[in-house]
């Protein structure tokens, strides 16, 4: 009985404690929300049930044409994007796209929990009551039946069966020879350059208090991080969540708060639909965006632990080794169940 008691006191002070930081969480996105300055405003075009997708971006102009043609065709209705300083004609060509509204701002990505704050903002104003979908450009959500299932019938589901959020893990798409070998064009279907994938070399871990899992694995955790696997990239997101003010993402989209929203995976012997972001990083441009990244130190928290990753993706590696699963579609992903079809049938 002391052991029961004990245990439901330290449950309770964990609450108590998640509750204090997602209020602290929402208050630096309504402090942040002085960093954005609006450049087009479309949000009146907004309608109830509408799907929104938000992203902050910076120099994507390459990958911007083929991120938007995609979730146009899978059902997002409007997108809002923080553009963080691009100069590579990102701002003027996200201002041209009729469903698109648009903010600027030059202050730290870092400092704003890497664009977190900025975007719950425009989640706490636009987002609520919406399922919002929350990406980065090279970010592309794969999901059972996508080919055919537009995501309003996904999030259609998801309503009918009581659930408000909607987990995917991400997979570090690359091709086979060095990363600068096949110059991709903007608009062009990405992945018939970044065509393999790591299948099987994933590690996963469950964090007690935000009840959530914690995925590690890949092309990265194995070509950079064999040596010290904590510091490889985190793989389990929570991209599609039907919105509430009162909800805040914890580390990117990785966790959210309330965390009773990250229970996206399995529970108690009930395999729950999932989906895959499919991660275009490894275009050939990533070499130049690295050197750009080590030089500003805005992506990591401790990015001097970093230097060797940024100088070795400098250097146009070749990541296709035997093992490399040449990438099929959903069917496969389920397979290899990289996601899982739950009960969405």
């Amino acid at each position: 009985m002391h052991k029961h008691i004990m245990n439901r006191m330290r449950a309770l002070l964990t609450a108590g404690k998640l509750r204090w930081r997602r209020r602290k969480f929402l208050f630096r996105a309504y402090r942040k929300r002085r960093q954005l300055k609006v450049l087009v405003d479309r949000t009146g075009q907004i309608r109830p049930k509408n799907i929104l997708a938000l992203s902050t971006v910076r120099d994507e102009i390459v990958r911007l044409p083929y991120f938007l043609e995609y979730y146009r065709k899978l059902g997002v209705q409007h997108f809002l994007f923080v553009d963080n300083n691009s100069s590579d004609g990102t701002t003027e060509y996200l201002k041209a796209q009729p469903d698109v509204s648009l903010w600027s701002t030059d202050h730290s990505y870092k400092l704003a929990r890497f664009g977190v704050d900025w975007l719950t903002w425009l989640q706490i104003k636009y987002g609520h009551d919406h399922w919002c979908l929350t990406v980065d450009a090279d970010e592309i959500l794969v999901y059972p039946h996508c080919d055919t299932r537009p995501l309003s019938q996904l999030t259609k589901w998801l309503d009918e069966t009581n659930r408000r959020s909607f987990g995917a893990t991400m997979i570090d798409m690359y091709p086979k020879g060095k990363l600068n070998a096949n110059i991709y064009k903007a608009g062009d279907d990405p992945f018939a350059i970044l065509a393999w994938f790591d299948a099987f070399n994933y590690v996963v871990q469950r964090k007690s208090d935000l009840q959530c899992l914690w995925l590690q694995g890949g092309v990265r955790f194995r070509h950079f991080f064999k040596d010290s696997p904590e510091r490889a990239p985190t793989l389990n997101k929570i991209p599609l969540v039907k919105w509430s003010r009162r909800y805040a993402y914890v580390n990117s989209t990785h966790s959210i708060l309330p965390r009773r929203l990250n229970h996206v995976y399995d529970e108690d012997g009930v395999e729950k639909v999932t989906g895959v972001l499919l991660h275009t990083k490894f275009l050939h441009i990533v070499a130049e965006k690295s050197r750009e990244e080590r030089r500003r130190r805005e992506h990591f928290a401790n990015s001097d632990l970093y230097d060797a990753y940024y100088e070795s993706l400098s250097e146009n590696p070749n990541f296709w080794d035997r093992d490399s699963y040449a990438y099929r579609d959903w069917h496969q992903l389920v397979e290899l169940r990289l996601m899982s079809q739950g009960d969405w049938r």
